[in-house]
Order: C-alpha cells, then sequence, then structure tokens
C-alpha cells in the first residue's frame, strides 16, 4: 500500500561525530492516512514523527527543521504537530502556503514553529516566480523562503528575479544543478554567483539527485562543495531528505550514509560545524 513505511528506526551510527546543536535542515514527516489525508494521485506514505525522533538520536543529530511534504499541498497540520511532539526548542518547520495568505496566518504558524515557505512545482500553485511576493510577506517574521525546481536552466533564467530579495533565499538539494556537468555547469554558476553576493544559502542536501556517482560515496559532489565552501561556508547547511523521496539505490538508504560524505567534502571541522550547527542555529531562529 505504501511507498514508503518507516514504522521504526534501523540503521549503524555514523562515523561522523556531529557537533553540538546538529541541525537536520530537511527531512519531512508523513502521518497517519487517517489524520493527514495525502494527494490521492500519489502512492501514500507513512515516515512518522516518532521514527524520525528515534533516527535523529541514533545519529546524534540534536536539531531539525521538518519541510512540509508535497504530499500535503497548503495544509500544513502535518507538519505542525511534528513540531509540537518534538517541542520547539528541538525543531522548526517550513511551511507550504497558497495564494492570498496573509500576515495573519503567517503569525499562526509562526506561532506554531515554522520558520519558512517552500516553493516547488511538486509542493502548491505558488511557483519561484512568486518569489518576490512571497519574501515581501514573510520578511518581517525573519522567515526564510526555500526554492527548488527540476527545470534544466530556471536559475539562470530567474537569477534577476532571485537576486536581493528582502528574505534569506535558500537552494535546495545543491539547486539541484546538473550531476553530468558539475561544477562546469551554467546552472551551478549562476548559483553560485547569487551565493557570493547576496543573502543567498544552499543545502547540501538531496545528494542522490545532483551526483553521478553511486551511493553512498557521491564523489562527484566534492568539487561543487569545495566551491561553495570557499565562497561563503557561513550560509552552507545541512539536510538528510529523510525518508529519502525517489532514492535510486543501490541497496537501502541510511541516514548516515548522508552524514558521513562530509567527513570527505569538508574535512576541517570547524567548518563543518559552521554548516551542520551554527549556520541552521542562527537562520531558523533555535539561537537568540
Amino acid at each position: 500500500m505504501f511507498d514508503i513505511n518507516l514504522t521504526e528506526d534501523a540503521g549503524r551510527a555514523p562515523r561522523l561525530t556531529a557537533p553540538p546543536k546538529a541541525c537536520d535542515t530537511h527531512s519531512h514527516v508523513m502521518g497517519s492516512l487517517e489524520k493527514y489525508p495525502q494527494k490521492k494521485n500519489l502512492k501514500p506514505r507513512f515516515a512518522p514523527v516518532e521514527t524520525y525522533r528515534a533516527m535523529l538520536d541514533r545519529i546524534g543529530v540534536e536539531r531539525c527543521v521538518i519541510v512540509h511534504s508535497s504530499y500535503y499541498g497548503t495544509d500544513n497540520r502535518c507538519t505542525l504537530d511534528a513540531i509540537a511532539a518534538l517541542r520547539q526548542d528541538r525543531a522548526r518547520g517550513t511551511a507550504v502556503i497558497a495564494p492570498g495568505t496573509t500576515k495573519d496566518d503567517i503569525k499562526r504558524l509562526h506561532d506554531g514553529g515554522m520558520r519558512g515557505v517552500r516553493v516547488s512545482e511538486a509542493s502548491g500553485d505558488l511557483t519561484p516566480d512568486d518569489a518576490p511576493e512571497i519574501a515581501r510577506l514573510i520578511a518581517p517574521y525573519g522567515w526564510v523562503l526555500q526554492v527548488q525546481r527540476r527545470v534544466p536552466g530556471w536559475i539562470e533564467g530567474l537569477a534577476p528575479t532571485l537576486k536581493d530579495l528582502p528574505a534569506p533565499l535558500i537552494f535546495d538539494h545543491l539547486g539541484r544543478t546538473s550531476a553530468k556537468e558539475g561544477a562546469d555547469s551554467a546552472e551551478f554558476k549562476a548559483m553560485l554567483k547569487l551565493f557570493e553576493g547576496g543573502n543567498v544559502w544552499i543545502k547540501l542536501s538531496g545528494f542522490y539527485y545532483t551526483a553521478q556517482e553511486a551511493h553512498p560515496g557521491y564523489a562527484d559532489l566534492r568539487e561543487r562543495i569545495r566551491i561553495l565552501c570557499e565562497a561563503r561556508p557561513d550560509r552552507l547547511l545541512w539536510g538528510l531528505n529523510w525518508p529519502f523521496p525517489d532514492f535510486p539505490g543501490p541497496g537501502e538508504a541510511d541516514s548516515a550514509d548522508f552524514l558521513d560524505p562530509l567527513l570527505d567534502f569538508v574535512p576541517d571541522a570547524a567548518t563543518r560545524a559552521l554548516i551542520l550547527a551554527d549556520n541552521p542555529g542562527k537562520l531558523y531562529g533555535f539561537e537568540p
């Protein structure tokens, strides 16, 4: 029945010992179908908050940002309930909103632990083209705007629109830049230019979306991540993308497999601490 059905956590301990206050900034929680109906045109998924909590404890990650699943559209109840279960000293969320969302709506979501808006083709009626309007709405609350699109060339095309927004802009999953072209792609270079010059952040997450090298090494990401670390280590974040939707294999995905590559990608421990703990602590309001 379920495309993903995680009722318990099973896996290994990571080789990388996460620093204090490490934060997974990109994972999803999917609750019971009875309480949280999912889109009828998609195969149901079940990845409850209890399993997610156990997984974070296993890999030694203290904090998290739950990104509202596209399976729920603009019904944010599942994510809000997961934040409440984990408590706001440990959890924040990224919401999906509809056109016409008001400041009062944002305030209610803020009170529930939301600290950003997710925009992608799969999530709702808003797209990255709406970024300026959304940014103006959420800026007074200190929220972030995270964007994702799977169409080649979209970052280049929207760069003038995405530059100098009044809210921090996050590119999910290394911008889903070309696995084949790597650091040489025009898309990566366009993202890098925005990253170097504006209030732009990039998530080191969803490795299998943008790598050609097989799981769990993803060695061809090393060059892109090195360039990003040299440019703005203070604007990088890390995320698991649990429960690993569309994971291609080979083998089963384990959360430790998405933490350990940082030993290779980011060999400097101080820079890893910045990415894993300090940056998300400030960006998502965990730290005063």
